[in-house]
């Protein structure tokens, strides 16, 4: 959404980025294959990226990209292994028992972004990127709530269990549907809490330097206007999937100018 704030210089090394990670979480999570084969090809995303460590690639041209930012901007491998991680528990794991789990996921498969582009941009630091985490974090959380009835599809819940209980809601009556309001108390539930991560996280759109902030804002609010508009739906996700539109466009622009220190 923010892309176009990035500067030319980072546009590719942004890319490598994007597609190491993208395509790594399209072999866990699209349809067609099988879990082991799945894991097979997240293993050799594995041994390439090992590979990339060391100097070495064979040409993909992912690799090629990933090999080259390791070295220029003496990135560490931590934040590539943590998104494989996840990716190959989305194989396997459809439930989180506890919220701690949810967060343990975003740990590893959001969090490790905004570290990237910090250290891209040469902006990390250890209090940036506890930020960054809580907004991450907060991204991850927002497009789980959105994406609530498709993951049902997948028989995949990313709600905590223990959450459902709460609210009296068994596993069958949260795929299926339709909204009661117990499925609509238990996502405002989920919003409110994600809406404190957005917060906690909020100021690393003043700190961080240059135009990173910039982006940084365009970001947190295209974040949160899903938040906002899962609440106008009365917390109804899954009747139909909140998205951003072409009409949020002048609202985010606006929002942006108007942008003011918490």
């Amino acid at each position: 959404m923010a892309s176009f704030l990035i500067p030319r210089d980072l546009k590719g090394p942004v890319a490598a980025v994007y597609a190491f990670a993208r395509t790594a979480d399209d072999f866990a999570d699209e349809p067609g294959l099988p879990p082991p084969e799945r894991l097979k090809l997240l293993t050799d995303w594995r041994r390439r990226l090992a590979d990339a460590v060391r100097g070495r690639h064979d040409h993909h041209p992912v690799f090629w990209a990933v090999s080259d930012i390791l070295s220029r901007f003496e990135l560490p491998s931590d934040p590539f292994e943590r998104l494989l991680s996840a990716f190959e528990q989305d194989v396997a794991v459809h439930r989180h028992p506890a919220f701690a789990d949810v967060l343990d996921y975003c740990r590893r498969s959001a969090n490790p972004v905004g570290e990237l582009v910090l250290r891209l941009f040469r902006a990390w630091t250890p209090e940036r990127g506890a930020r960054s985490d809580a907004v991450c974090t907060a991204l991850q959380l927002a497009n789980f709530w959105q994406d609530a009835a498709v993951d049902a599809k997948k028989d995949r819940i990313y709600v905590p269990l223990e959450d459902l209980r709460t609210v009296g809601l068994s596993e069958r009556e949260y795929l299926e549907g339709p909204p009661t309001e117990a499925h609509r108390e238990l996502i405002s539930f989920e919003v409110d809490r994600t809406w404190r991560l957005f917060r906690v996280g909020r100021p690393l759109a003043d700190d961080a330097p240059g135009v990173l902030r910039y982006w940084l804002r365009a970001v947190w609010l295209g974040g949160t206007r899903i938040l906002e508009k899962i609440e106008a739906r009365r917390w109804d996700v899954w009747s139909a999937r909140p998205a951003l539109t072409a009409w949020d466009g002048p609202i985010l622009l606006a929002r942006a100018l108007a942008w003011r220190k918490a």
